[in-house]
């Protein structure tokens, strides 16, 4: 039966009227955010990050998908406000939490920015919402804790609020695919809970598959980055056993994907990166250890790509040997940092491990990359320096980890003494100078 609280919340949601409060303004809050005020909605963006909100507030984008001339706009329209409290999310009616689940010390999911976010909210509703989770968690987070915290003996789920979870699919500096185009997966604690959250997403995005649960939402999203992180490790693999028998991996792959069913394409690199496929699929395994199951596939594909930034350095040192010099004392010149290309994002880059493996074999390194101006994380305060003509000459190695479409590979491959492509950036470009991944 609808409450009168659910009829409330759909008929502001279909007349546009409900206020939306965005926890967490990254690479996922920020987006939506702006895509429901693009669709008149009004808006509250919520980050505890004071930096965030005075660049918001002065119209500074920090985020590729979303440019500063957008932002100007989205503000321009008076239906957004930005804030690094949570004293006026009572005034909305829909909660989006969109914030961090990174991976603790110990490599187990570290729910403290999901938990902060629900325990706020707590303390401040007193009017119905719906309360939607988009952060990345294992299955049962939603139905097992958020439910379970904001319900008490005078606020229920169906009467005074409704929960779901909803997955983003947001992939950053993918010109193809905007946010309003990739179908949008709902799972509703309860049915009334997964109905209003369709009818909500269906205002901003095209299409929306609604599932059983939120579980099977939660799920759904471990599946989609465990399937790319079991594939790229695979391809790992296939790097280093092409690599061994003298075979090239890019070839490979350009030929297998002609095949037109059965096959799917990835490619392989120095490491994985980014929020989502070097995480989630570690919160299913810690999930499964509950029920006394191993995941072996996922471990694997896990342990493989870790060990990636370690075989990449192997594999400097040797082709440096090759010239006759040793890694130690060598300067390496990195091109692009970040986790992929064309984003300023730096989360569980690989680049981070590879600088910090050949500065301890007493190698010298500077990089290169148009989206990081410095690099200040664990222990390294290391500056971009300038592309230019010298830096590629007196380096000792040119090393592509991010193939950034602004890079032009003809004329760095003419300038640069020798050049070692993780990423095939010099597709197409045939040098004596150049060794692959």
């Amino acid at each position: 039966m609808r409450s009168s609280n659910f009829n409330l919340l759909k008929k502001k949601i279909l007349s546009h009227e409900a206020k939306i409060a965005i926890i967490g303004l990254g690479y996922v809050g920020l987006p939506y955010a702006c895509e429901f005020v693009r669709n008149g909605f009004k808006v509250i963006g919520i980050d505890l990050d004071e930096g965030k909100i005075t660049a918001l507030k002065n119209n500074e984008s920090y985020i590729t998908d979303i440019s500063s001339e957008e932002l100007k706009e989205i503000n321009r329209s008076g239906l957004i406000s930005y804030t690094s409290s949570y004293s006026g999310i009572d005034s909305a009616d829909v909660i989006d939490i969109c914030v961090p689940t990174p991976l603790s010390k110990s490599k187990e999911p570290d729910l403290f920015f999901i938990t902060s976010a629900v325990h706020n909210i707590k303390q401040k509703i007193t009017k119905p919402k719906l309360l939607i989770l988009t952060s990345t968690t294992y299955p049962g987070t939603t139905r097992e804790y958020v439910v379970p915290t904001i319900a008490d003996r005078h606020y229920a789920i169906d009467r005074d609020f409704f929960a779901v979870f909803s997955p983003e699919r947001i992939d950053p500096a993918n010109r193809r695919y905007k946010l309003s185009d990739i179908p949008k997966v709902v799972g509703g604690v309860t049915k009334l809970s997964g109905e209003l959250a369709v009818l909500l997403f269906r205002q901003i995005i095209k299409n929306v598959i609604e599932v059983s649960s939120a579980d099977t939402a939660e799920m759904v999203k471990l599946l989609e980055n465990t399937f790319r992180s079991i594939n790229i490790g695979l391809v790992n693999e296939m790097a280093i056993i092409s690599h061994k028998l003298g075979i090239d991996i890019w070839e490979v792959i350009d030929a297998a994907k002609t095949k037109p069913y059965g096959f799917v394409p990835f490619y392989p690199g120095p490491g994985i990166g980014g929020h989502c496929i070097p995480i989630d699929p570690v919160y299913l395994t810690w999930r499964m250890k509950l029920f006394n199951y191993r995941t072996r596939f996922i471990e694997l594909a896990t342990d493989i790509n870790n060990e990636m930034p370690d075989y990449v350095v192997n594999r400097l040192a040797g082709i440096l040997n090759e010239k006759g010099k040793s890694i130690k004392n060598s300067k390496t010149f990195i091109l692009g940092v970040t986790y992929k290309k064309d984003v300023n994002d730096l989360r569980e880059s690989s680049a981070m491990p590879i600088i910090e493996n050949i500065l301890h074999r007493g190698g010298k390194v500077s990089y290169n990359d148009p989206y990081v101006k410095a690099i200040n994380e664990n222990g390294l305060n290391i500056k971009s320096v300038k592309l230019t003509q010298n830096m590629l000459a007196s380096s000792d190695c040119t090393v592509i980890l991010t193939d950034h479409s602004l890079y032009d590979y003809d004329w760095i491959v003419k300038h640069a003494k020798f050049i070692f492509d993780t990423k095939n950036g010099t597709r197409g470009i045939k040098s004596d100078k150049i060794v692959k991944l």
